[in-house]
């Protein structure tokens, strides 16, 4: 009986084990597998690095650099046996180590203890954030054996405020302004995966790391922009806005022949490296590019071109050019200086920057007429091969909505809207012998494999004959010689062709204020255009209402320009059509 007994009993018994065998190794195998490997396997991500944004030579505006975050498992923090960044064995407690991580580090004892409480059987908390290599380093040879770096990548800004305004910057939630949004797809990189394994003591096992997903790395953006340029043009226009009082300021640099941007400057900017120094939101862009103003008397230069090519006028078109005009509607018009009437050619006029004048020859031409030429220049529609944002939608219907007055004061820069970068886009094509290219700062995107991607379309569109354009540069010589720029020391051994503007600030009221924004745009050697430059103020402050006070930086620049590039100088005095008859 009682073996009987022993025997159920041991056949019971085994019955059971079979049945947990069965149920571990079968029924529950997978999930038990799983919750195994959970404790040892640990997964890592590999951080695909932002591509750069390189200036037109390779020299780099935005990198991206290693920053290492430090992690722990909780469950795992106690006291060790280790050299500690020394060369014996020595007991280390917890307290021990944390300080050694802060010292290190900079993260406080007090919030790596309170990441450690705050889930104790937890395999993941964060003890500190962005090392740098140096200080990695230094934390891994303490071999802390429950310590976990995570490299990712950081954005720095090695030329700082240099070009900032263009490359914009990143965010804790991603890009947040100019290159670095608007090329996004071109920079980012895809981030991979890795898991390791570790034993009891937390420590990684060797040999132990599975790649699940290759890291990509992103793009490299190609500009045409010249960083040392850009220096300079910052330098000159922040320095000329302080000294004359003005709000805010612009200047660019283009290449005539190509519609390469080489500069782009603002002030005030905004250094990417450190954002939160720079208080103006409107700084954090570019107002050469997204701010739009009444551009003034720059604009005559294309009515000039227009009648030109139209063969509504020449340069010794003949005008009689009183101080002001009246309309049947009640409208008035004056020139800025008052004089008596006078016998100017539309050389003249140019070289006066008479408003009189250039609305007198220019209603030769229809509206409609004028409203097409200023398109073909560039006016009135989004840059085309620019791809930044907050760029103004400018959009312009096929035909002008002007009323009787806009129509007149269109001639002379009133009542329309551009930007800086659209002012240049005029110059430039008339320095190209009356061929827009559309300007453009990005040059494409260079992948991994070598291959470029988001090229512009930089394909050029004839807007005036080359006779036309080539008269009007002749004609803006006078501008410099004897006219409103006669003042501005000139630029030795280089002829010059240049066009002011001095245009009134709309004050909300249905009226214009006392405030001004003048501007300079023009083009070195005259007889060859190579570059353009130009630059504007907004409000300076008093005794600087006129476009004459931003001659000195326009000067100035454009000669760092014709210095850097060695451009040859003039060979021959300018030729200059007469101005009065």
């Amino acid at each position: 009986m009682r073996y009987t007994v022993a025997m159920v009993t041991v056949i019971a018994l085994v019955v059971v084990f079979v049945v947990r065998l069965v149920d571990i190794q079968v029924v529950h195998a997978s999930a038990l597998h799983r919750q195994a490997e959970l404790k040892r396997s640990i997964p890592v991500t590999v951080y695909g690095e932002r591509g750069a944004i390189v200036d037109r030579s390779g020299v780099e505006l935005a990198d991206s650099v290693t920053r290492y975050d430090i992690t722990t498992a909780p469950a795992l923090v106690k006291g060790f046996r280790g050299k500690f960044g020394g060369t014996r064995l020595q007991k280390v407690s917890v307290s021990d180590a944390l300080e050694a991580v802060s010292r290190v580090s900079g993260a406080s004892v007090e919030s790596m203890r309170t990441a450690i409480a705050a889930d104790p059987k937890s395999n993941f908390a964060y003890l500190a954030k962005g090392l740098d290599t140096e200080h990695f380093e230094k934390l891994r040879r303490l071999e802390i054996p429950w310590i976990y770096p995570q490299p990712q990548s950081a954005r720095t800004y090695p030329t700082g405020a240099t070009a900032g305004n263009l490359t914009g910057f990143m965010g804790t939630d991603g890009p947040q302004a100019g290159l670095e949004l608007a090329y996004d797809r071109c920079l980012a990189g895809t981030n991979g995966a890795q898991t390791y394994e570790r034993g009891a003591d937390g420590v990684q096992l060797p040999g132990s790391t599975v790649t699940t997903k290759q890291a990509k790395d992103g793009g490299t953006l190609l500009t045409t922009i010249d960083s040392d340029l850009q220096y300079m043009a910052e330098q000159d226009v922040a320095a000329a806005a302080k000294d004359i009082g003005a709000v805010s300021a612009t200047a660019t640099v283009t290449k005539a022949k190509t519609g390469e941007v080489l500069a782009v400057a603002d002030y005030p900017t905004v250094d990417p490296n450190d954002v939160d120094a720079t208080h103006d939101k409107g700084a954090y862009g570019s107002r050469a590019l997204t701010d739009t103003y009444e551009p003034g008397s720059t604009i005559k230069a294309a009515i000039a071109a227009a009648l030109i090519d139209q063969g509504r006028a020449t340069p010794t078109t003949q005008a009689t050019v009183p101080y002001s005009r009246t309309f049947p509607w009640g409208g008035r018009i004056s020139d800025a200086e008052l004089h008596p009437t006078e016998q100017l050619t539309l050389t003249g006029i140019l070289r006066d920057s008479s408003n009189v004048g250039i609305t007198g020859l220019g209603e030769a031409l229809s509206a409609q007429q004028r409203y097409d030429y200023m398109r073909k220049f560039g006016l009135f529609e989004p840059q085309s091969a620019i791809t930044y944002g907050g760029q103004p939608g400018m959009d312009y219907p096929a035909s002008p909505k002007w009323d009787s007055q806009t129509n007149i004061n269109s001639m002379f820069g009133q009542g329309i809207s551009t930007t800086a970068m659209q002012v240049a886009s005029i110059y430039q094509t008339l320095g190209n012998g009356g061929v827009r290219i559309p300007l453009h700062f990005v040059a494409g995107c260079r992948l991994a494999d070598g291959s470029t991607i988001d090229a512009p379309d930089v394909t050029g569109q004839r807007v005036v004959s080359t006779a036309a354009a080539d008269q009007v540069v002749q004609m803006l010589q006078s501008v410099v010689k004897g006219g409103t720029l006669v003042g501005m020391q000139p630029i030795s051994g280089y002829n010059i062709a240049a066009k002011t503007g001095t245009a009134e600030v709309a004050n909300g009221a249905a009226g214009y204020g006392a405030d001004r924004i003048i501007s300079v745009a023009g083009m070195a050697p005259a007889e060859d255009p190579q570059y353009v430059v130009t630059v504007t103020f907004t409000k300076p402050g008093p005794g600087h209402k006129f476009s004459s006070s931003a001659a000195p930086a326009f000067r100035t620049l454009m000669s760092q320009v014709l210095e850097k590039y060695r451009v040859a100088p003039s060979t021959s005095e300018a030729k200059l059509y007469p101005a009065t008859w």
